[in-house]
């Protein structure tokens, strides 16, 4: 019974290195999205419902229900996958990325959400500009320049796919993930700048989830905070 780790904007696989450190158990699959330093299957095209779709297709091939988490990105899609096919989910963990009718996307989301002005946005998001950036929403600044390193033409042009399909998100996804009933954890930066704390107390209560709120945490919590969210996971698994 594995736990599959699913990761968002503008991250990797690597985003959980930290947090897999400090895990006990050994059964942990990272996952890298399509395009975000991974192979772009032929013919995919990057919106919300092709990522859902391969992420289920992944989490299916291992041929048993799942732990999942996810962050940022990944906890869209980690609340999609749950909510329309539970039987592939044991247990299922998110922070950081609301579904939810009351959310408004976050000024760079919106920009990246407009035709032309989010490619003259990535063009501006140089190596050395994103790396200079990222620490303002929580990355630590040794990391940020590895995580700025792999962001490449491939990435982005996944990113503003990925985010024009999701202009409505909340309308769309929200009823579904109110019938969940799989054991839930929500796990949230107290600080986020781009998605406040309330969003998180509305899906614990809409799931009946537990929720762990990070204290003096920005938005990325498996960098900022891996032994925290770590315990918090692995005492959410225990009980279930």
């Amino acid at each position: 019974m594995p736990a599959v780790l699913v990761h968002g904007v503008p991250d990797t696989h690597r985003l959980w290195d930290r947090m897999r450190r400090h895990l006990k158990r050994r059964d942990v699959i990272a996952v890298s999205l399509p395009g975000f330093d991974a192979s772009v299957p032929a013919g995919f095209v990057p919106t919300k419902e092709a990522y859902v779709d391969w992420l289920v297709g992944e989490i299916g091939r291992m041929g048993e229900p799942v732990d999942l988490v996810g962050h940022d990105w990944g906890s869209l899609l980690v609340q999609r996958v749950v909510s329309i096919r539970p039987e592939l989910v044991r247990t299922w963990a998110c922070g950081d990325g609301p579904i939810d009718v009351e959310y408004v996307w976050h000024d760079l989301a919106q920009q990246w959400q407009t035709p032309g002005v989010g490619e003259a946005m990535m063009a501006a998001m140089t190596e050395q500009a994103l790396a200079e950036g990222l620490p303002a929403g929580g990355v630590p600044a040794d990391i940020a320049p590895e995580v700025a390193r792999h962001v490449d033409d491939t990435m982005k042009a996944c990113i503003l796919g990925l985010y024009r399909s999701a202009t409505n998100v909340g309308a769309e996804w929200q009823a579904g993930v109110e019938q969940v009933t799989r054991p839930a954890l929500v796990l949230w930066s107290r600080d986020d700048p781009y998605v406040a704390p309330r969003f998180a107390e509305r899906l614990a209560a809409r799931v009946r989830g537990e929720l762990v709120l990070l204290e003096g945490c920005g938005h990325w919590w498996p960098y900022e905070r891996p032994a925290e969210a770590t315990a918090a996971l692995e005492r959410f698994w225990a009980v279930q």
